[in-house]
């Protein structure tokens, strides 16, 4: 039992030592507004160095007054505000970025060293900070990597206005401080489609809210939309040799992938995203291919157009999908998809990823308390049939145009084997998950984080859900 318990990671105080009972502690380290620290994420495999950058004043803070740190335990990595003075954490968040996902690559493998843009954001202080940067390592034990005095005062922080774009209500509920706020951008929507973006930002966010647990939470949101012209239609499709002068600079084969969809130009996005108050961030870009992508406390992204009317709502499955890693930090729970990670998982470490688990036991499953002790663990499931399904939709080219038609009859396949599983309404442990066929494991038989469709997030994910709109929320 001491050796497993060095496999979590409790770097997150909690609130009873550290945390804020009232908005008047949140007044004693911070005013109303969002200090923004830039760095460049610089390294190979094996090798990491943060670098910083710039320094800019957002407008006002969006977060909540009395939940500053981060008692979720989630991320890849941790960064904490603290105070010089009282040498107290006022700030903490967990999170994760392009980067450590970029070292699992074979680019990376390779010896290849790249920098990456990326952000921390937080209340602005009052006085001087210490910023401190850390990452779990292979036994998910946090260890520091950066660290840096921030005074308030300094003139080395810009204080201009960072975004002119329109801002759109979508969904209002009332204090951003007491609720959960997301923006969503566009990227490839020229001058002459901003009706269009408008009417997909307004689409997804009622795509978002007809899904549990979010539908039953949607007072606790405020959704906004910020309008970003480029100056030509779509994005980025290297494999396609189609190159556009896209404002965000979204890209489809991120890592060599065909269908994910990242940015690396986090200084403009960030900007843009500036116009309006945000803990959370959606992209949707203008096109028809099938992808996106989604990282922990980064941003969502999401294709907006079916390719077909009957292929048009992987797009509403791809947005809700995402969402649920930038927004509760949960592990795809598909396995056979093909990514160009290499040992994302390290055997016989516990993923930090709610939804994911290296130990079935009964003893020791993750989400062990939702579990009935008439359920077999691990449970068994149709894997054989379900896989060699999954081999045939693995031999189609996600580049081609007609992919989401081809594989059309597969996915009706697949759902005809989960809807005849024994265990297929109960929480479980099934084996198969993270882009491992063996040794992770997931809670439910089917998923929003598992196959492309429209079902719902298990049980297990929802929690994760609602702990965190219950954390943004307060």
């Amino acid at each position: 039992m001491k050796k497993r318990a060095l496999l979590f990671c409790f770097f997150l105080f909690t609130t009873s030592a550290f945390g804020f009972g009232n908005e008047e502690k949140f007044s004693t380290y911070f005013r109303d507004a969002t200090l923004r620290y830039d760095f460049y994420h610089v390294g190979t495999k094996g090798e990491e160095r943060i670098v910083p950058d710039k320094m800019y004043e957002e407008g006002t803070w969006a977060g909540s007054l009395v939940n500053l740190v981060d008692t979720l335990n989630l991320g890849e990595y941790l960064f904490k505000v603290i105070d010089m003075k009282t040498n107290r954490v006022v700030y903490s968040r967990g999170y994760s970025c392009m980067f450590n996902e970029w070292q699992t690559t074979d680019e990376a493998a390779s010896g290849v060293y790249r920098s990456f843009q990326e952000s921390v954001r937080f209340p602005y202080p009052l006085h001087s900070v210490q910023l401190t940067i850390s990452r779990r390592d292979k036994r998910m034990i946090c260890r520091e990597i950066f660290s840096a005095e921030i005074n308030p005062a300094s003139p080395e922080i810009h204080h201009e206005t960072l975004s002119p774009s329109k801002v759109i209500s979508i969904i209002k509920n009332g204090d951003s401080h007491k609720k959960v706020d997301i923006v969503i951008l566009g990227d490839g929507y020229t001058n002459d489609e901003m009706k269009k973006f408008d009417d997909d930002a307004k689409h997804f966010a009622s795509d978002l809210f007809s899904t549990s647990p979010f539908k039953e939470r949607e007072k606790d949101f405020n959704i906004w939309g910020v309008e970003v012209a480029s100056h030509e239609s779509g994005i980025d499709q290297p494999d396609r040799r189609l190159w556009v002068d896209n404002a965000l600079g979204t890209s489809y084969n991120t890592f060599g992938s065909a269908r994910y969809v990242l940015t690396d130009e986090n200084r403009v996005v960030r900007n843009y995203a500036a116009a309006a108050p945000y803990d959370f961030m959606i992209i949707l870009v203008n096109t028809n291919r099938y992808g996106g992508g989604g990282i922990y406390q980064l941003y969502a992204i999401s294709y907006t157009i079916g390719e077909t009317p009957a292929t048009a709502w992987q797009a509403d499955y791809v947005c809700v999908h995402e969402f649920g890693h930038c927004f509760a930090g949960l592990g795809d729970e598909y396995y056979s998809s093909s990514v160009a990670y290499n040992n994302f998982y390290p055997k016989g470490v516990e993923p930090w990823e709610p939804n994911l688990s290296a130990d079935p036991s009964r003893e020791h499953l993750k989400w062990r308390g939702m579990v009935s002790s008439t359920t077999p663990l691990p449970t068994p499931w149709n894997k054989t049939g379900f896989d060699s399904i999954e081999n045939e939709r693995a031999t189609l080219n996600p580049s081609l145009s007609n992919y989401l038609d081809s594989r059309q009859e597969l996915l009706e396949a697949e759902r005809k084997v989960l809807e005849a599983q024994k265990y297929k309404t109960v929480v479980g442990a099934f084996e198969g998950a993270g882009y491992s066929s063996t040794g992770l494991y997931r809670p439910s038989v089917d998923c929003r984080m598992f196959s492309l469709s429209l079902t719902g997030f298990d049980p297990v994910c929802s929690r994760a859900i609602e702990n965190m709109i219950d954390f943004y929320a307060k």
